[in-house]
Formats: C-alpha cells, sequence, structure tokens
C-alpha cells in the first residue's frame, strides 16, 4: 500500500515554514513529509533538548514557533544534511533549521559562534582566532624552517604564501596556526609528495565560516566574498578549502 503524503499545516502558520517556501524551489518539498522518521534515524542531534528532525518539522508545521524559538536544538544540529539524503521526499530540514537561528536576536545567539564570527571579521585573513596577516605568515615560516631543518628528506619542504598563480589556494583552520601550528605540517607533505603547485594567502587564509553557522548572512556573504578576493587576486585556478 503507497504512502499518501501529508500536507503539513496546523490551526496556527509557521513563519518558518512560510519562508523556506518563498526562498527554495517547490517549497523545500516542505509539504511531502510521511513522517516515517527515517531523518531521526541519522540525524547526529537526534535526542538532544528531547528533539529531533521529525519533531522539529511538526512543531513547525503545528505553528509551534514560540517552543521551537525557546529550545536551543536548532544550534546543535551540525547543518549535514544527512536528513535529507535518507528523507524519500528529499524534504529540506535544515533550511528550516537556518532560519529559525536567523530569527533569534544577534546578541542572544550563542556565545562561542557569535564570538567567532566577529573575531572573523577583525582582519581580511577572516580568521576565527583573529590571527592578522602578519601573525599567519610568521608562524608558516617558522614552523617550514624547523621542519626543514630537523626532519631528514623535507629539507626542501616548501609552505609559498602569497605565490601570483599558484594552481591551488589552500584554506587553513585557523586555529591550528594558532594553537597547534605543527598539525599544518601533515598536509604540506601531501602536497609536497604530491608535486602540487599550491599556495597560501595573507587574505582570505582562515577555513571556517562562523557567521555562516550563526546565519548572519550580510557577515557570511562579507567573508565568502573577501576569501574569493584573495584566490582571484593570486590568479589560482583552485579553492581548496579544508573545512
Amino acid at each position: 500500500m503507497a504512502e499518501e503524503a501529508i500536507k503539513l499545516g496546523g490551526m496556527k502558520k509557521s513563519k518558518f515554514i512560510d519562508k523556506v517556501k518563498e526562498i527554495l524551489p517547490d517549497g523545500g518539498n516542505l509539504n511531502l513529509c510521511l513522517t516515517c522518521g527515517a531523518c531521526s534515524s541519522g540525524c547526529p542531534a537526534t535526542g538532544l533538548e528531547g528533539m529531533d528532525p521529525r519533531k522539529f518539522l511538526r512543531m513547525a508545521a503545528l505553528g509551534m514557533d514560540d517552543e521551537i524559538l525557546k529550545s536551543d536544538w536548532a544550534w546543535m544540529c551540525t547543518m549535514c544534511q544527512r536528513c535529507i539524503y535518507v528523507c524519500p521526499m528529499k524534504i529540506d530540514i535544515p533550511q528550516l533549521v537556518f532560519n529559525v537561528r536567523k530569527s533569534r536576536p544577534r546578541e542572544e545567539r550563542p556565545k562561542g559562534i557569535l564570538g567567532s564570527c566577529d573575531m572573523a571579521l577583525r582582519h581580511d585573513t577572516c580568521s576565527a582566532m583573529g590571527a592578522s596577516e602578519e601573525d599567519f605568515q610568521f608562524v608558516v615560516e617558522d614552523v617550514l624552517e624547523e621542519v626543514r631543518e630537523t626532519q631528514p628528506g623535507f629539507e626542501n619542504l616548501q609552505a609559498p604564501i602569497n605565490k601570483k598563480g599558484a594552481y591551488f589556494f589552500l584554506n587553513q583552520n585557523s586555529r591550528e596556526p594558532v594553537t597547534e601550528p605543527d598539525e599544518m605540517v601533515p598536509l604540506w607533505k601531501i602536497l609536497h609528495f604530491a608535486g602540487a603547485d599550491w599556495t597560501y594567502g595573507t587574505k582570505g587564509w582562515a577555513a571556517e565560516n562562523y557567521c555562516m553557522f550563526m546565519a548572519d548572512t550580510e557577515n557570511w556573504e562579507h567573508i565568502v566574498r573577501v576569501k574569493a578576493k584573495a584566490v582571484e587576486d593570486l590568479g589560482c585556478k583552485v579553492w581548496l578549502n579544508t573545512e
């Protein structure tokens, strides 16, 4: 017996569902939920705060916007899109989650994400740790020199910065050069053995974008544009983002 899609919509209309329907093709398929629970079975955030994707979607369908906003579950979602992948109807629950995040006043969003977003806006490095262009270049050159001097076979290891015309522009998680600089080296070695033509840039080198996770669309776009310009200014062909 074929299952019949259940049209979402309770006594109250949800502004979150309405917003998603406006911006996504076919309304993000939000009207096609079969309540099968497949989304919850593969979700790493299922059970946190007593919530899961299926319950979250049903609450939105019933117009329970106030209850959804009171829950912190939207900030526990990893936006991994597993729920879309396993859903037989391909319902875009992450977009619903994103709009719930965006609806919370900016100053009330999680402090860690908020602080990292604001820190990334301080420099054109886009580093969530607030590392400057000079800081990054110093650390890379210092670590590279140490590897060349102490690790046989890597005397000619390269970690170029601002190399014009390099094929790959490499992004780096900004926590590593600040707190775990040696963690950058294994990737340098892989690129070395592969004979890759690559470079870092002093601008736009940080890989992460916490403004995206915070649903701060204006600053999310700003950070992406800074990074894209850094790639274009160096004339690189491929942008490699390690995140």
